[in-house]
């Protein structure tokens, strides 16, 4: 996954072609901490389809902001620079791979 923020995220996020997900967490979010390992492993199921990003929201306030990230965990989801879905709050991995596969297909 790659270490997105707010030096990196228009290049690697919203210049991007194809899908692209970007996991939003803090380290102060336990919910987020336990999702992590399993965003990762859906990033080496799906290495070559989709773009997997995660961005600490705490260091970049303002960019999740601008990105309407209001609460965590949040995964969103990009094609060609716009936000296309969003996943937030309640979810589980397994509703993130239900997300991906639609996007994919």
């Amino acid at each position: 996954m790659i270490i997105v923020d707010k030096d990196n995220f228009q290049a690697e996020v919203l210049e991007a072609e194809g899908l692209v997900v970007v996991d939003f967490w803090s380290p102060k979010c336990e919910p987020c901490q336990a999702l992590m390992p399993e965003v990762a492993k859906l990033a080496e199921k799906y290495s070559g389809q989709a773009k997997f990003c995660k961005l600490d929201t705490a260091a970049n306030r303002r960019l999740a902001i601008s990105q309407k990230v209001l609460g965590l965990p949040t995964i969103g989801f990009y094609r060609n620079g716009e936000k296309i879905a969003e996943l937030t709050k309640e979810f589980t991995i397994d509703d993130v791979e239900a997300k991906l596969k639609e996007l994919l297909s």
